[in-house]
């Protein structure tokens, strides 16, 4: 695919349970435990809007495990 043509795909943001963050094909069906974010639009513009929100790569469940294991 070419530079052009990857433009005029529209992605979306999406996101599992565990918090962690992907882009996909705005005309797919999202897969099994992933939910859309509400962000659609081009490639690069879903990309920023995950480098925005995406701040902790920890999976959510290690992020609780260790606030658990320091007593928080």
């Amino acid at each position: 695919m070419s530079d052009q043509d990857s433009a005029a795909v529209a992605y979306a943001v999406v996101v599992n349970d565990e918090q962690q963050y992907s882009i996909w094909r705005a005309d797919a069906d999202l897969p099994p435990g992933w939910r859309a974010e509400g962000t659609t639009g081009p490639r690069e513009e879903c990309l920023a809007r995950i480098d925005e929100v995406w701040t902790d790569m920890r999976p959510l469940s290690l992020r609780r495990a260790m606030e658990q294991a320091s007593g928080n």
